[in-house]
């Protein structure tokens, strides 16, 4: 069961819900009283096809574009599931810009229906809309009625189409149009892997578990560093203080893993992005513009991380693809008042905090 919603000031929204608590979860978004009664007979349908729906109340919208925007990232941010979003008219560009902000796809999916053009009179939250649409990785459907001027929008791989009652027709047709749209790109059953099937399927269901992101490190014989970036982290053990990381055989600093007697795993931070893209590039020269410090061990760590532990190698273990590389530290640095690069989805995310 969804909480009763709360604005920015922490003030109650009204909100019309249809569907079992536990279905997906659809958020319609109305601008003005009769898109908002116009929601309500498509939640009923939207209800009845196996969907929980969120009517989200007119005055979400009232108040000037920014205070829009602030409003409806306050309500993704309370919602228990990543909604699809249905916007008509003016409120697209209230829900594009609040799906910005450094939050990777806060929703499953957007159906925008007559998006207008501007987006929105005020510039800097038009141009946050218009920067959102262009970024936006989820799937989206513009449905546009006859006659009505398209919105200058560049979203990637958009589905367009015409509005099913643009022409007068039925809501039952347009309630028609956006379920299909919904079965097809965003199912409500869960998908299955199977021993033996696609491979993508698998991953996409263990990148379900939101990890930290590493850069993991150590010196050749040659006095060469190498390192690579790994989310396959865990601590393993108090007494004795064994962490484990679980290195790919494909990269090329698998080999100097593999054999090192001592090794360094770094924790990156939010503002260490770059530097995990950087240590996933193949080919890329790692270390030519990346600080290091040397510990006793003489491996290198990344300066300011999040955490650095310099381990002398317990054990290693043949994982397939990857190896378990188990390691006990014997040094450890850590900065509390940083925040934690996230990885979730194949995407890296920040930390929210509710």
């Amino acid at each position: 069961m969804i909480a009763p919603l709360l604005d920015p000031a922490g003030r109650p929204l009204s909100a019309y819900r249809a569907g079992a608590g536990d279905a997906p979860l659809v958020l319609l978004v109305a601008h003005d009283a009769a898109t908002q009664q116009r929601w309500h007979r498509c939640a009923e349908a939207l209800a009845d096809a196996g969907r929980q729906a969120l009517v989200l109340g007119a005055e979400a919208l009232c108040g000037d574009a920014a205070l829009q925007v602030a409003t409806l990232r306050a309500v993704l941010r309370q919602l228990p599931a990543r909604p699809a979003i249905v916007a008509a008219g003016a409120a697209a560009a209230p829900v594009l810009a609040a799906l910005s902000g450094g939050e990777p796809d806060p929703a499953s999916a957007l159906v925008l229906i007559d998006p207008p053009d501007p987006l929105c009179d005020d510039a800097s939250i038009g141009a946050r809309a218009c920067h959102a649409a262009g970024t936006l990785a989820l799937p989206v459907l513009v449905l546009a009625s006859d006659g009505a001027e398209a919105a200058a929008l560049d979203i990637p791989a958009a589905e367009h189409a015409c509005l099913a009652d643009g022409a007068g027709e039925t809501q039952d047709a347009f309630d028609a149009q956006l379920i299909e749209f919904l079965e097809r790109r965003v199912p409500r059953a869960p998908i299955d892997y199977v021993g033996g099937s696609d491979q993508r399927t698998l991953r996409d269901a263990l990148g379900t578990f939101a990890t930290g992101v590493t850069v993991v490190t150590a010196t050749a014989p040659d006095g060469t560093h190498v390192g690579l970036t790994a989310n396959s982290f865990t601590s393993v053990s108090l007494d004795p203080p064994l962490l484990l990381v679980c290195p790919a055989r494909s990269s090329s600093s698998a080999p100097i893993l593999a054999e090192a007697e001592f090794f360094a795993v770094n924790v990156l931070h939010i503002g260490q992005q770059p530097v995990s893209t950087l240590f996933a590039t193949r080919g890329a020269d790692r270390f030519a513009d990346t600080a290091i410090e040397l510990w006793e061990r003489g491996v290198p760590i990344l300066p300011n991380s999040l955490a650095s532990f310099e381990c002398r190698r317990h054990a290693a273990h043949d994982a397939g693809d990857h190896f378990i590389l188990v390691g006990e530290v014997e040094r450890a640095r850590y900065a509390p008042q940083r925040d934690p690069l996230l990885y979730f989805r194949g995407k890296y995310r920040r930390l929210h905090f509710a």
